[in-house]
């Protein structure tokens, strides 16, 4: 086997030449870092328009959606982000496309609790048919 040869003064070499080259590091916590186009972040339900149609959790390899009925049409979406494998799956498969896949990326947590994320609906509005809106009093005194 031969052994490499030796040149003096190749080290001075590379040692001068990086000098003058700008670093390949970035200064990630003092200047933000901003994803390239097409990075998968996790994954963020509109519930708004949530038909409660469940592609999302059907499609999801990763088994990380859940749907939750709360009222009549309205859903809510709990996302365990420990479980995601962020591959867009759910929200290439959305009929209403109310699923966006984000562009953040520290998602680190000591706590486990903190990685799963629930979507609430919005609150629900009063039925028309039901008694008339209650009409402000002026205080008595």
């Amino acid at each position: 086997m031969k052994t490499p040869r030796r040149r003096p003064g190749a080290m001075l070499q590379t040692l001068l030449r990086s000098l003058f080259r700008r670093p390949a590091t970035t200064r990630y916590p003092y200047v933000p870092f901003v994803m390239p186009k097409g990075f998968r972040g996790p994954p963020r339900f509109h519930v708004e328009g949530c038909i409660g149609c469940q592609m999302c959790v059907r499609n999801c390899p990763a088994r990380a959606i859940t749907i939750t009925k709360v009222g009549e049409k309205r859903f809510e979406a709990t996302v365990d982000l420990g479980k995601c494998v962020y591959c867009g799956q759910c929200a290439d498969s959305c009929p209403k496309k109310i699923i966006e896949m984000t562009s953040e990326f520290e998602l680190a947590q000591i706590d486990k609790g903190k990685l799963r994320i629930t979507y609430h609906a919005p609150a629900a509005l009063p039925s028309p048919e039901g008694s008339a809106p209650a009409v402000p009093q002026p205080p008595s005194g």
